[in-house]
């Protein structure tokens, strides 16, 4: 039962995506005559380690997830076959829309803990349904936006790209990394559907077996250059770096001649910032101080923001493995919370996971230089001094209006990084950004634990 009935589906745009749990509420629900609307709302409880903020991501991905929600003959066939769900709940799922609405912070909007950047209001068995599906794509491109922001603040004014398809834990982690990096202020990517998928400006040069693969450097630099002239960028250190780059001193004339430009090199093991200084200095010599260097190799904002400290001449970087894997935040303390069900706010007070009651709304205030002061989490309806950062994006389960594209939501992005404050920017812990509770949303708290209390 199991594998040949369902192989043709699609795993990243199958409702069947989803807990176990999921469906046995949803059959719960609907025994119960629990239909009224719900509120959940996604937000992350506390920031990782180190970390001053969070950048919002996935939400295009959401959008478009909610807009085809519903199951395909094969999965309904599966799931009767399963033996596991009622009749009832199976004829449900058959007809299955969204038909709810979403509000939520655009994609690029730096955020904070316990400030909902997502809310999901419709009946409750549809708001139960999605949650697995919605916290796996606004978790991970959050992850590493937030991520490739802070690569984006350590080196300014160098060219960074994604490298880290292969490292990626999967297809589909691979190519929505690409996405989040280049939202976050990347240049583009080296994996190759996400321009296709996405608009995200693709990169390529050589690996080492290219190099290997001929008799001689210069052959293989040749070579390249002739079956790429519009993008000659060549990899010095298959041998010996700085003996690379006298030979591309000496080819560049000759390809001169021919019309084709070398556009830049590439380090990628080694100590980096010597191997840069003294390539910078041999082509220099050589009459090519046009030729950018790029770098790569185990790189992370640590390194790069050492780089910058020390003006080594490197104009850009290829980074792999810490971007799509973001080792030292890997995932995020976030949850997807029940906050209202038919009109009444709802709160969890479990230790250590309390939440805040009600649907809510987050003002943001700016200091005269632009710069970022402080939020207010408040209740929604709220009036609040500053910028409201949730905005309603769906409605009777379909968008409001065109969605921002992904250079919008890139300009967004670029805004918000630009509006941090000087504490925030830097790599290590600082001060707390202040995010005050507004006293509605205190009263309503009081007013919801009297309730639970008394029932």
């Amino acid at each position: 039962m199991g594998g040949d009935a369902i192989r043709d589906i699609d795993p990243a745009s199958s409702l069947l995506l989803t807990d176990l749990y999921e469906l046995n509420m949803m059959q719960a629900y609907l025994e119960a005559g629990m239909t009224e609307p719900a509120v959940f709302e996604f937000f992350v409880r506390k920031l990782p380690e180190a970390r001053g903020f969070l950048m919002a991501a996935g939400l295009e991905q959401v959008v478009e997830f909610l807009e085809n929600a519903r199951f395909t003959e094969a999965e309904l066939r599966w799931l009767a076959e399963s033996g596991r769900f009622s009749r009832p709940l199976l004829d449900h799922l058959a007809g299955f829309r969204f038909s709810g609405a979403v509000d939520a912070m655009p994609e690029g909007t730096v955020f904070f803990p316990d400030e909902p950047i997502l809310r999901v209001t419709a009946p409750l068995p549809e708001a139960q349904l999605v949650e697995s599906r919605l916290i796996n794509l606004l978790h991970f491109q959050t992850v590493i936006a937030s991520k490739a922001a802070r690569m984006v603040l350590a080196a300014p004014g160098k060219v960074l790209v994604d490298f880290g398809l292969r490292r990626a834990h999967g297809a589909e982690a691979g190519l929505l990394a690409a996405r989040a990096a280049y939202l976050a202020g990347f240049a583009g990517t080296a994996t190759t559907p996400a321009e296709p998928l996405f608009g995200v400006p693709i990169y390529g040069t050589m690996a080492h077996s290219f190099v290997q693969a001929y008799d001689g450097e210069t052959a293989a630099f040749e070579a390249f250059a002739r079956s790429r002239p519009d993008n000659v960028v060549l990899l010095l250190d298959t041998y010996d770096t700085e003996a690379a780059a006298r030979k591309v001193v000496a080819l560049a004339p000759r390809l001169r001649r021919e019309g084709i430009t070398i556009r830049g090199v590439r380090l990628d093991s080694g100590d980096l910032a010597a191997h840069a200084r003294e390539v910078r200095r041999i082509l220099d010599q050589g009459g090519l101080a046009e030729v950018m260097i790029f770098a790569s190799g185990g790189l992370d904002e640590t390194a790069l923001q050492r780089f910058s400290a020390a003006r080594v001449p490197i104009d850009g970087y290829g980074i792999g493995t810490s971007l799509t894997t973001s080792p030292d935040a890997a995932a995020l303390d976030c949850a997807y919370k029940l906050q209202e069900y038919a009109g009444r706010p709802r709160r969890k007070r479990s230790e250590g996971k309390a939440t805040w009651p009600g649907r809510k709304q987050v003002f943001r205030r700016h200091g005269d230089d632009g710069a970022m002061i402080g939020d207010v989490l408040t209740v929604d309806g709220d009036t609040g001094k500053g910028r409201r950062l949730i905005e309603p994006i769906m409605r009777n389960g379909r968008a409001t209006g065109p969605r921002p594209t992904l250079e919008q939501a890139r300009a967004n992005a670029a805004a918000e990084l630009a509006r941090l404050p000087e504490h925030l920017r830097r790599l290590e812990a600082g001060p707390s950004y202040p995010v005050a509770v507004s006293a509605a949303l205190r009263a309503l708290t009081d007013e919801v634990d009297r309730e639970q209390k008394a029932a």
